[in-house]
């Protein structure tokens, strides 16, 4: 990071202005001039994660509606057909580890 005005920034595109990011609309203004067709790219980068993540993570991640991540997996060809949302650490509620013993 050379170019950065402040080169210890927690940034990864830090702005003019120290402490702060860069703006996305600078960013893919910016992007734009080098070559780099914004459009395109951020819906294969989309479309990448939903071929590598179910589409409800992908749609709460980024503010999508879950109906929208899941048309752009069928265009995709993406496999995530099930998907059981919710906090997947805690164990069911009566459940109880099998307990091993030796005999």
């Amino acid at each position: 990071m050379n170019t950065a005005t402040n080169q210890a920034s927690r940034w990864l595109f830090p702005g003019r202005r120290a402490g702060r990011p860069a703006r996305p609309d600078h960013l893919s203004a910016r992007l734009g001039e080098i070559g780099v067709p914004v459009a395109a790219a951020r819906g294969a980068a989309i479309r990448q994660q939903l071929l590598e993540l179910p589409a409800p993570v992908v749609a709460d991640a980024l503010g999508y509606h879950d109906k929208t991540t899941s048309r752009l997996l069928r265009e995709s060809g993406g496999t995530w057909s099930r998907y059981a949302a919710g906090d997947h650490l805690r164990s069911p509620s009566g459940w109880a580890p099998h307990r091993v013993t030796d005999g």
